[in-house]
């Protein structure tokens, strides 16, 4: 597989995870999964490294100081 081709693969799978394929694109990445090995494994290693990272990552709350402080940039803007 080239480079570009690798690279191509890598947008489409990243897109598929996010839900931003159309329904046309979705159906035919998967039927390219089903046919190549390959693929399929791209796939499983990009949804192994997202499940990963959300892992490992521990959103810390914002403070009530930070929330009151957005909302009242908010209430000024909209002024």
């Amino acid at each position: 597989m080239s480079n570009q081709h690798y690279q191509e693969l890598i947008h489409k799978v990243t897109m598929y995870l996010d839900n931003e394929l159309s329904e046309t694109e979705e159906r035919e990445l998967l039927k390219d999964i089903q046919s190549n090995p390959s693929y399929l494994k791209v796939l499983s290693q990009e949804k192994s490294f997202r499940e990963f990272i959300k892992s490992k990552l521990h959103r810390r709350k914002p403070s009530p100081a930070l929330i009151k402080s957005i909302k009242e940039k908010i209430n000024i803007a909209q002024a």
